[in-house]
């Protein structure tokens, strides 16, 4: 599963002319809490927001409770999961821009951390989901997380994550896709069409 990102510089802009340059600043590796931008649906068109990487920020889970990551959801089991299920429900959809992805390869025996992006070179954007936050001070806040798919039978991703583990990555989306995927509707049972 994906814990790291390389965030798509401003200079490399021209692959997401859909939506605005961000306006703020972000660290050019995101990690857990890290906040980066993100492309959502804003009334007409699209915005591009702050929101912190996963789904449920460390501040946000209760005293007590064991930590933990909400940097990536199993699309097979989004709508299930406390965390993940009513941002899913309601369509809270959006696209991580990024360089590159990081992911843990152990073919030598350790973990070897391998940087994925496009053959070209070129920004892509990850399917996700974002969730609205209510922080102590009564300010608001966004976050979150990277969809992901089984990889067991892709060709270059089944070599990632430990032996033994369930393969997975993250969900790719084609520029000529971005907004289907952030305009994406609901049938009538729930299925995306």
């Amino acid at each position: 599963m994906c814990t790291s990102y390389e965030a798509n510089p401003n200079d490399a802009w021209d692959v997401f002319s859909l939506f605005p340059r961000p306006d703020f600043d972000y660290k050019p590796e995101i990690y857990k809490d890290y906040f980066a931008p993100v492309f959502r649906r804003g009334g007409e068109s699209f915005e591009t927001v702050p929101a912190s990487f996963g789904i449920v920020p460390r501040l946000h889970i209760p005293p007590g409770v064991k930590v933990f990551d909400t940097m990536n959801a199993r699309s097979e089991s989004v709508e299930q999961k406390r965390s993940f299920s009513a941002a899913w429900k309601n369509l809270q959809l959006c696209l991580i821009p990024c360089r590159t992805f990081y992911e843990p390869n152990y073919e030598t025996g350790k973990a070897l951390r391998w940087k994925i992006g496009t053959a070209n070179g070129d920004p892509l954007a990850i399917a996700g989901l974002w969730r609205q936050w209510t922080e102590a001070d009564g300010s608001q806040n966004l976050a979150f997380t990277m969809l992901t798919v089984n990889s067991d039978e892709h060709p270059l991703m089944r070599r990632f994550h430990k032996p033994g583990d369930e393969k997975r990555s993250v969900v790719i989306v084609p520029p000529e896709r971005y907004a289907d995927w952030l305009k994406c509707p609901v049938n009538g049972r729930g299925a995306f069409v």
